[in-house]
């Protein structure tokens, strides 16, 4: 796999991270999705961004290790779908009966 073979794919801004896995952005409907794990049958899992300038950032300036940096939504792959912990970081969660 190489840079090329992704934008092949339809995969924009590739990036060999760190871990030796393939990431790359790609548009979906509602939201901007960093693909990591990407191979010539699909991709590993994706971070669901809100916007355009917001995933270019973050592949930008992530190296494959911890989660990336903004304001993902969820985290979405096989067997994960997860919110972005820092999300809800310092708001206290009331339950009301």
């Amino acid at each position: 796999m190489n840079e090329q073979k992704i934008i092949d794919l339809g995969y924009d801004h590739p990036k060999l991270l760190a871990s030796g896995e393939w990431a790359a952005l790609y548009n979906f409907l509602f939201t901007v999705g960093l693909l990591v794990g990407i191979d010539e049958v699909g991709y590993r899992t994706r971070f669901c961004y809100p916007n355009r300038p917001a995933a270019e950032a973050a592949i930008t300036q992530w190296d494959g290790h911890g989660d990336p940096p903004g304001p993902w939504i969820k985290e979405k792959g096989i067997g994960i779908e997860r919110s972005n912990p820092r999300t809800f970081s310092g708001i206290p969660v009331v339950v009301e009966v």
